[in-house]
């Protein structure tokens, strides 16, 4: 594993979040939708996400790359972790899921297409 690689930040204003992450970072975004707005910095990806709020983010979450979701959430989850969102595709096979720590911490993990 390489670490977290991934940090979503769940917005509101997705326009008015884009430019405030674009002039913090001194960058633009590699990924500029709707749904999703992403930066990435020598391959840390900051991401935007305007329907974190509605998925009950409440803050930012990072997420590991896991070569198999299934096998790493039951290995969390019986380690101690509760499922907070259940895996999902969220574009072009990319899987993501959140758990949470004992200690109510967001877990997020992603498996690649």
């Amino acid at each position: 594993m390489d670490g977290i690689k991934t940090i979503l930040i769940p917005v509101k204003d997705v326009a008015a979040s884009r430019e405030l992450y674009r002039t913090l970072l001194g960058i633009d975004p590699h990924v500029d939708a709707p749904y999703y707005v992403g930066f990435n910095i020598e391959g840390q990806e900051i991401g935007l996400n305007p329907a974190g709020h509605a998925d009950g983010m409440t803050g930012p979450v990072g997420f590991v790359d896991v070569p198999d979701l299934a096998a790493t959430v039951a290995s969390l989850i019986a380690l101690g972790a509760t499922m907070d969102q259940e895996a999902k595709d969220v574009g072009g096979g990319m899987l993501v899921a959140t758990l949470r720590d004992a200690d109510g911490n967001p877990i997020g993990l992603r498996q690649q297409p």
